[in-house]
């Protein structure tokens, strides 16, 4: 044997003749290697830790829905929930209710739709009845409309005029203001920056660690104190850095958004580091994988060490991890001895 080339990140052994046949030895008489290991069974597992941040996620803006004076808003950190006030524009609530569909249009009696039935949901919710949750806007619609309306203290219309409400999925968290009270709301301008209410872990992957972030995977999150909880990944998103320099290349990145069953306690936000595994392989053989030789051939072999001889038999690889390698092939059983590089 000579030579010496890199396989799967360790050295290995480059065969110049031929492979011999597995039970055959590789030079009559050869003498044992001067270090060997055995092969063992074991489950192998593909777990690497990176950094991450325990916050609320990404924040989106919400641009102001009427044109006038924001004369209140909720504080910073505070949890809007459905019925409830966002801000207030010349003392007037503009208020959330759950949906996917943003509003469009001003809703009065005849008004038939999606956007509807998705109102009346919201206020059958909040305790406004009489009227069928369906797509249609009926007179008992409007009526139910009027009651909301006289207990917010607006026109009693029985109309939902246009940017009186605004359509989240959830209930959001105030993340920032954009605009203070006193200053001028102008209707599609910025006036608020929210999230969600629950805490996430985001981490940001090289586009080489790609195969650790797979969506519903199960994750390991350690928090400052070092409790270790739960998490998994729910959203797995790949963006491109734009380069700084012109020359440069571009940066892709895949970001990873972790939730959590139970959400850590007593922590907003923080530095934390996230186990990840990629996958696994139980009651496998395994070697160091400084043990393989790369076959001039092609592929993998063993120096199989057998009392005073040796025998080169060529393996099949599996998962590599934490410096084993999964080997099949070769008649190789449990407990055989291998050669390895001093």
């Amino acid at each position: 044997m000579a030579g010496v080339l890199a396989a799967g990140g360790a050295a290995a052994f480059v065969l110049v003749g031929g492979l011999p046949d597995g039970n055959t030895p590789a030079q009559a008489g050869s003498s044992p290697p001067a270090a060997t290991a055995e092969v063992t069974k074991q489950t192998l597992v593909d777990k690497e830790s990176h950094d991450g941040a325990l916050g609320y996620g990404d924040t989106t803006a919400l641009a102001a829905s009427l044109s006038g004076t924001v004369t209140w808003m909720p504080a910073a950190g505070a949890t809007v929930r459905r019925g409830k006030p966002l801000y207030k524009v010349d003392n007037k609530p503009v208020l959330l209710m759950y949906g996917t569909m943003p509003a469009y249009r001003s809703l009065s009696s005849g008004d038939e739709g999606t956007d509807v039935k998705q109102l009346e949901k919201n206020l059958w919710a909040l305790g406004y009845r009489g009227f069928t949750v369906d797509d249609e806007y009926t007179s008992a619609t409007a009526d139910a409309v009027e009651e909301w309306q006289d207990d917010l203290g607006l026109d009693e219309t029985g109309t939902v005029e246009l940017g009186r409400v605004v359509f989240k999925p959830r209930a959001v968290r105030i993340a920032s203001h954009t605009v203070e009270p006193g200053g001028a709301a102008q209707q599609g301008a910025e006036l608020l920056q929210v999230s969600d209410t629950g805490r996430v872990a985001t981490v940001q992957l090289d586009v080489d660690d790609q195969r650790l972030a797979k969506n519903g995977a199960k994750v390991e999150v350690t928090l400052p104190d070092g409790t270790v909880v739960p998490g998994r990944i729910t959203d797995v998103e790949t963006t491109v850095e734009t380069a700084d320099n012109p020359g440069e290349e571009d940066t892709t990145k895949v970001n990873v958004t972790i939730t959590f069953d139970k959400t850590p306690a007593g922590l907003n936000q923080a530095a934390v580091t996230v186990l990840f595994v990629a996958s696994q392989a139980k009651d496998v053989l395994t070697v160091p994988v400084n043990a393989l030789l790369a076959l001039a051939e092609g592929g993998y072999g063993l120096q199989v060490v057998d009392g005073g001889t040796t025998r080169i038999v060529a393996v099949r690889t599996g998962l590599f991890a934490d410096g084993q390698v999964e080997v099949s092939g070769g008649g190789l059983t449990e407990g055989m001895k291998v050669g390895v590089p001093t």
